[in-house]
């Protein structure tokens, strides 16, 4: 397969601070129905991960004590497997393949360039197979 995941990376990602507060940056993904969004600091740097899977404890937290704590950066995933922006379809499908993330953010250095999701490989590989 030939061409990089340019095509398919999410430039307009929903991105959110470390410095957010945590409920809304909860509310920002349920209300667009986003996996999770990368975490920037103020230089567009990337310094995380903030998933579904992540705000579960904050939401359990404030739904039994009826109060919100924390930031992002409390909750956020720092370990982070990132696709380069140079990455070709195969590299990127091979990634979802190996690791059971949905999203992986798209980088060029430290930069953040988007997003891409499972989905928009999985559809990219349908539509090289026809």
């Amino acid at each position: 397969m030939t061409g990089t995941i340019e095509d398919i990376t999410r430039a307009d990602a929903l991105t959110v601070t470390p410095d957010m507060a945590i409920r809304r940056a909860v509310a920002l993904l349920v209300e667009n129905k986003a996996a999770g969004a990368p975490v920037v600091d103020d230089t567009g740097t990337l310094c995380g991960l903030l998933t579904q899977k992540d705000c579960f404890r904050p939401t359990l937290q404030a739904s039994y004590y009826q109060e919100w704590k924390g930031t992002v950066g409390d909750y956020m995933t720092t370990k982070l497997v990132t696709l380069p922006a140079s990455a070709d379809l195969m590299t990127a499908a091979e990634a979802f393949l190996e690791h059971p993330h949905r999203i992986f953010p798209v980088v060029d250095g430290d930069r953040l360039v988007g997003l891409i999701r499972r989905s928009d490989v999985l559809a990219a590989l349908v539509r090289l197979s026809n």
